[in-house]
Parts: C-alpha cells; structure tokens; sequence
C-alpha cells in the first residue's frame, strides 16, 4: 500500500466523524491497523497522548512553542528537562535554559561535541575547519548524559540532520523538538516549501537542483507532474 495523505483532495476530511468518500489508499480504510494502533494507547504513551492533548487544548493558537514545550512537560508532572542542541546553537540553548530554569524547572544542556572525538576515528575524511583534526558531532552520548543527567524530558535544539535521527534512535526519553536546524533560513526549514514554486524552485526540483545553473529552469516538468501522482480515487 502506498499513502499520499499530503495529496489527497478530498471534501470530507479523515478527522471527521462521517469518512464516506475517502480515498481507496487512504490509511482511514485498514480498520485492522487503525484498531492495532489505537490499542498502543496504554501506560506511559496513554500518559504523555493525554499530556499531548491537553497542551493543544489549551495553547492551541495562544501560546508559543517554548511554553507548550513547558506545558507539556507539566502536564507529564516532568521537572527535569534535557536540551540536546548543536553547538551552533550555544546561545539559544542558554536562553532556553534561562527560560525553563525561571519557571521552576531543573535542566541539563548538553553540546553535540559533548564527548567528541575525531572524525577519522569513524572513518570520516569530510571535515568543515580542519582536516587534520575535526570533533565529530556525538548524538549517541548526547542522549547518554542526558539520561545519566535524570532527565525526563529531552528537548532537541538544532541538531543536524541525520545527527538528530541517531540521537531519537538511541535516546530512550520522551523527545521533543524546539528548533529544527536550516543553516541558509534562519531554522525555519518550511520557508523552503512556502518559496518551493517561485524563488526557490531552481534549488529543489531536478534538473537545477543538480547543475545549479538556474536558466536550466526551463527545462523543468510541471511542479507535480500528473504522470508522478500516485491514484488517489
């Protein structure tokens, strides 16, 4: 089965009590999953869906990412909150630090160079600085010493990307996001799909995203092709 929930066009949406008229691929119609998965709602992930709907009720259009991050943790009766950020984002850590600290939580930051070694220890030969010696980024310990630290709430600042998939693959916390890493947008990645059909465009689709020349943009298929549209009838 393939799912394209981004590209359905349907007039009644899955989050409705009536569903008639969805899509023959929509995940809506594997009663067998919805049910299996609805049954995964017990124990600590009944704890936290609770937490979850509850910050939403409550903030929903009203309050920033940081205080429903600070909700949620409250919600979970958590007091302890772990920042796990690049250290690219040393200053935004240190204020989010100052933020949590002043509304009663304790809280431990821990750098992606936390515990680093080389990069040719792990093989790596690309470096951005110095290629005789370069600190590799450390997910892995990140989410070691922070669990060794008590945390109970890892909160993710910045980390790169792929660093941030060993990081959520190897702490055992519950994990959040504050800050999702886009070095060229300000850490605001969305920007590029808002800006993916006009200024952007040459960047992201082929064959300019490949030679970088942009009066290549000619050449370009439509935005979405009909042919590459899955069958969403």
């Amino acid at each position: 089965m393939s799912y394209c929930c981004g590209l359905c066009t349907k007039k009644t949406p899955c989050n409705t009590e009536k569903q008639a008229g969805l899509p023959n691929n929509c995940p809506c119609r594997e009663t067998d999953m919805v049910e299996w998965s609805k049954a995964q709602y017990v124990g600590e992930d009944k704890k936290i869906a609770d937490a979850a709907v509850q910050t939403e009720y409550e903030g929903y259009c009203k309050r920033t990412r940081v205080e429903e991050i600070m909700e949620f943790a409250t919600n979970l009766g958590i007091h302890h909150i772990g920042i796990a950020h690049c250290i690219g984002l040393k200053q935004e850590a240190g204020i989010a630090y100052k933020i949590f600290t002043a509304n009663g939580f304790k809280v431990d930051t821990v750098s992606c160079k936390a515990g680093t070694f080389s990069k040719k220890e792990l093989g790596h030969e690309q470096y951005q600085i110095n290629k005789e010696w370069e600190g590799s980024c450390n997910p892995i310990g990140q989410a070691k010493f922070l669990e060794n630290a008590g945390c109970e709430l890892a909160v993710v600042m910045g980390l790169c990307v792929g660093h941030d998939t060993l990081f959520l693959k190897n702490c055992n916390l519950p994990v959040t996001y504050l800050v999702v890493k886009d070095r060229v947008l300000g850490h605001n990645p969305v920007q590029a799909l808002y800006l993916s059909e006009s200024y952007l465009r040459f960047k992201l689709y082929p064959p300019t995203r490949q030679t970088g020349n942009i009066s290549d943009v000619a050449t370009q298929p439509a935005l979405i092709h009909p042919d590459l549209l899955p069958d969403v009838k």
